[in-house]
């Protein structure tokens, strides 16, 4: 046994000379890198939000074989920043495809419930075109399987509630879908929630936005409040009695954008136990991408109110961009946002919603899905654990759907779906 224990000492003293001498041969384990590979093999990387439905839209009608999601779609002109190779290279487990559909104006149009399960099947098509890299998912569950299984657990994200065309119908059956969260609004408000990017109108939610997160929380919808006002936003968290999201919103703190979340809101996140999903949006990222954008537009009107032609018009608008070149956000900017967040709430309630193809130019170091792991990388070189990577990077939101699932079986046992009408409860 002395013989024994000589030769293993002899022989650790051998592999700690070496790993001095060759530094490399040491180096996996604390390799930034390689820690972000082995976290996200065991936990799936899940993007809040991406928006490649609705670019195939504008760019081919919703046809899939003009731009084969399994090739090199970086090559494009314009490029995408979403394909399938760079979803893989992203390490990416699972993604909330949005079913975005415009709002032109207040409050939405007849027609937009149409419209969003026109959405809903490109999803559906897009997953079984190419059913061993992605698969359909409805359930925390279901995106654990699917990621063991090494495909990518594809789900549905209504954005913005003009969909439903104020019936709790409309909502139920887009729920069976697949749809498993609805941002209650985009960029225009509607009758019964009000927008962070126009004018007030019921001061947060109506009655019958009100019954539209008790019926979201009777189902195991998802609510998110991305994009929905201030107000808004307090009034959700008053009502849902399950977990609720921000799907693609940052900190107002950092980047005073209307879009993102005010500190008071996200102290009453943490309580509620939901998750805000980081945005990439660069915009919201970074203050002086904001003001550049905000005079752009100060720009743009007083040039439309010449009276000149659009080619006179194109050409001052042209004459500003160069002369006011607009400033590109970093991915370390991002990683601020992840640090405010977890600086006044904690690790627990932070995830990923990217906005990849719905948003301009991504910050510099995040420029398409390939990048997600520098994100992290970041991360660790900031101190975050690898705990801390995996509750970010998908752990979270996995937590949240499965705590709305448990809670809609409590309420379905408890009672009815709702038919109330949004003409009896807002006059």
């Amino acid at each position: 046994m002395l013989r024994s224990h000589g030769l293993k000492v002899r022989c650790h003293f051998i592999v700690l000379l070496a790993c001095l001498i060759f530094p490399q041969l040491g180096a996996g384990a604390d390799d930034p890198t390689q820690r972000v590979h082995t976290i996200l093999k065991n936990t799936p990387l899940i993007d809040g939000h991406n928006d490649i439905p609705w670019l195939y839209k504008r760019r081919t009608d919703g046809q899939l074989s003009p731009l084969e999601f399994n090739s090199d779609l970086a090559a494009l002109e314009p490029p995408t920043q979403t394909d399938l190779p760079r979803l893989k290279q992203g390490l990416l487990g699972g993604q909330f495809w949005s079913v975005y559909i415009p709002i032109e104006s207040y409050p939405g149009a007849v027609g937009d419930a149409s419209k969003v399960l026109d959405q809903i099947d490109f999803v559906h098509r897009l997953v079984g075109r190419y059913p061993k890299d992605l698969e359909i998912a409805y359930t925390a569950s279901d995106i654990r399987r699917i990621h063991a299984s090494g495909k990518i657990a594809s789900l549905i994200g209504i954005e913005g509630g003009h969909a439903i065309e104020n019936s709790l119908g409309n909502l139920r059956m887009l729920y069976q879908t697949g749809a498993r969260y609805m941002t209650l609004t985009h960029s225009k408000g509607l009758r019964w929630v009000d927008s962070a990017t126009d004018t007030a109108r019921v001061d947060g939610l109506s009655q019958f936005g009100e019954e539209v997160v008790r019926e979201m929380n009777r189902m195991g919808m998802m609510v998110d409040i991305s994009h929905v006002s201030p107000s808004a936003m307090h009034d959700v968290l008053d009502v849902s009695v399950a977990p609720v999201i921000f799907s693609h919103s940052s900190a107002f703190s950092v980047t005073a954008h209307v879009r993102n979340i005010p500190d008071d809101v996200l102290k009453r996140l943490a309580t509620n136990n939901g998750v805000a999903m980081i945005t990439f949006f660069p915009s919201y990222v970074s203050d002086e991408v904001r003001l550049n954008w905000a005079a752009r537009d100060r720009a743009r009107k007083l040039i439309e109110e010449q009276v000149l032609e659009e080619d006179a018009r194109q050409l001052l608008m042209d004459a500003w961009h160069r002369k006011n070149p607009a400033p590109k956000p970093t991915l370390a900017q991002v990683a601020d946002h992840i640090d405010h967040v977890k600086n006044l709430i904690g690790v627990d309630y932070i995830g990923i919603g990217g906005d990849y193809d719905g948003m301009p130019p991504g910050p510099i170091g995040l420029e398409d899905v390939a990048t997600y792991p520098a994100l992290f990388v970041e991360l660790l070189e900031r101190g975050y654990s690898d705990a801390d990577i995996a509750k970010i990077a998908g752990e979270n939101l996995l937590r949240v759907m499965h705590q709305v699932e448990s809670m809609a079986k409590v309420l379905q046992a408890a009672g009815q779906p709702s038919d109330r009408l949004i003409d009896e409860m807002d006059e």
